[in-house]
């Protein structure tokens, strides 16, 4: 198992700070992270502290997701792997070793089959959730296995699940063959779920900012240029620059990548308290 932790180099530019992350001492965040009365030590608290307390309601969501200078996340055929480095995929797996629950979409489950465990830092593995409104998910899928970890399936209502009795399977409402993020987020909430990332694809990433569902944005840009392909964000369109959504942000260094953390609280709906805090 790799560790991997802090070395800090600041520089001031346009009110952004960015920071380096280099090869210290990542060992004891996690546990620190979940302690109201420890402080995190520097670089940390400037990119964890956040994800710590909710200012909507007692949840914090956040989202991320890699992609290229030009904002692509794979090429025109779908090749993706792998767009981010090992500097990026540790800062991926830190993200997991900090959350309740790490969520995907059943695309991004069926097409890369992703076993969402922390693998790459030291830290405990987060529950892991599908969210499959027509039960598209294989029951071979790596992040169904029987790990001792929880494993969630969130899917429609007429959705046929036939999970094992190890599975939890939560039925929402998909009038249109999607589940409102905000119904989600309650479902967890009401299942002892705080600390949520979302991982992906693209797809569930987008529907979550569109709704006002996440409390932060981390984007891990790779420096690569792919030229072609899907881009990261899908919003709906709007006709001027006034309607478009701020988010300030602070950029940190990570390896050869560029981590944007976005604040984007200001415009997150309230979903209410969790019936465990962790």
């Amino acid at each position: 198992m790799m560790t991997t932790g802090p070395k800090q180099r600041a520089k001031k530019s346009g009110g952004s700070t960015a920071t380096a992350f280099g090869t210290e001492s990542w060992s004891g965040v996690p546990e620190a992270f979940r302690q109201a009365n420890r402080s995190l030590s520097a670089p940390w608290q400037g990119l964890f502290g956040p994800l710590r307390l909710g200012l909507a309601d007692d949840m914090v969501v956040v989202g991320q997701f890699g992609q290229s200078i030009d904002a692509r996340i794979a090429t025109e055929t779908g090749d993706s792997k792998y767009i981010n480095g090992p500097d990026g995929l540790a800062h991926l797996h830190r993200l997991r070793a900090l959350v309740d629950a790490v969520v995907v979409g059943v695309g991004t489950a069926v097409a890369d089959d992703p076993q969402l465990t922390v693998r790459h830092v030291e830290g405990p593995n987060p529950a892991r959730i599908v969210v499959d409104p027509r039960s598209r998910l294989p029951q071979n899928a790596r992040l169904l296995a029987a790990d001792g970890v929880r494993r969630l399936v969130i899917t429609g209502e007429q959705a046929r699940a036939g999970f094992p009795a190890s599975i939890e399977v939560v039925q929402l409402p998909a009038p249109d063959g999607h589940i409102a993020p905000a119904e989600i987020l309650r479902a967890l909430a009401q299942r002892g779920l705080r600390r949520i990332l979302i991982e992906g694809g693209a797809d569930t990433v987008s529907r979550f900012i569109a709704a006002g569902c996440l409390d932060r944005l981390h984007v891990v840009i790779a420096p690569i240029i792919i030229g072609a392909g899907p881009s990261s964000v899908r919003l709906p369109p709007v006709s001027s620059m006034a309607q478009v959504l701020r988010a300030p942000m602070r950029a940190h260094i990570l390896g050869d990548e560029v981590l944007l953390d976005c604040d984007l609280s200001a415009q997150r709906v309230a979903i209410g308290a969790a019936n465990i805090s962790t």
